[in-house]
């Protein structure tokens, strides 16, 4: 399925980008409000202050979904020229628009932001993610693909001790781009430890407890669960219906 049956939702600001001839150009963000990092693009343009119309897309490889997802994934981000795929170039993308800041100006601090980005999205939520089918679906996952996701999962949280400041935020004293993938992967990959491994993955690390209660608390992301809670019976019904 490609669209899902709801209307769009336009979140209106004061904050616009940049405009043409005849006035602003709405951003419009595609995928589902399920999806973690599909949640990490729209809370980067609740926190930017940006007016944006989200439109329900869940992608797949029809033509149609590979027209605007040429990988057949969400989220996606239409602009005036065309779309923008992958949540890390989207992001970037968005530091060009008005706004706080989510990135560094000074080269070496951005990259700082984008390596611990990366890293929490290598080494935690892609192992988590093997695992998402037993933890949240009521699947099974062969235990040798849960064996190999503990032991990389124990070496992912050991690089964000390493590597974090959590001062108070991921990369230092401001939101940022690493705290978007810090809530929105690092929470499920705890779901994760709990469920599967009985692990709290966070209770050696406080200081990153700590920013995760701090970040829930934010209105923008209550705002963001809020949709995802709304919207989690029509996508379990629609995992349901493939198994």
């Amino acid at each position: 399925m490609l669209l899902a049956s709801r209307l769009s939702r336009i979140y209106k600001s004061s904050c616009q980008p940049r405009t043409r001839p005849g006035g602003y150009v709405m951003l419009k963000l595609y995928g589902f409000a399920v999806s973690n990092y599909y949640n990490m693009v729209k809370l980067a343009l609740l926190e930017k202050d940006l007016p944006f119309e989200e439109v329900p897309f869940y992608a797949g490889q029809s033509p149609e979904a590979l027209a605007i997802s040429p990988r057949g994934k969400v989220p996606v981000l239409g602009v005036e020229q065309g779309f923008i795929n992958e949540t890390s170039v989207i992001l970037e993308y968005l530091e060009s628009q008005p706004g706080p800041a989510l990135l560094p100006s000074d080269p070496f601090a951005r990259a700082q932001v984008l390596a611990l980005a990366k890293e929490i999205e290598l080494y935690i939520e892609l192992p988590a993610r093997a695992c998402y089918g037993e933890a949240f679906f009521g699947m099974t996952v062969p235990e040798a693909i849960k064996e190999k996701s503990r032991n990389e999962l124990v070496q992912g949280f050991a690089s964000l001790a390493r590597h974090g400041k959590f001062a108070p935020y991921v990369a230092g004293s401001s939101l940022s781009v690493a705290d978007l993938y810090f809530l929105y992967s690092v929470s499920l990959a705890c779901v994760v430890g709990q469920k599967l491994f009985g692990v709290d993955y966070l209770a050696e690390i406080p200081a990153a407890k700590a920013l995760m209660a701090r970040l829930e608390q934010m209105p923008n992301v209550q705002r963001v669960a809020a949709d995802k809670d709304a919207a989690m019976p029509q996508f379990l019904a629609m995992i349901a219906s493939k198994k």
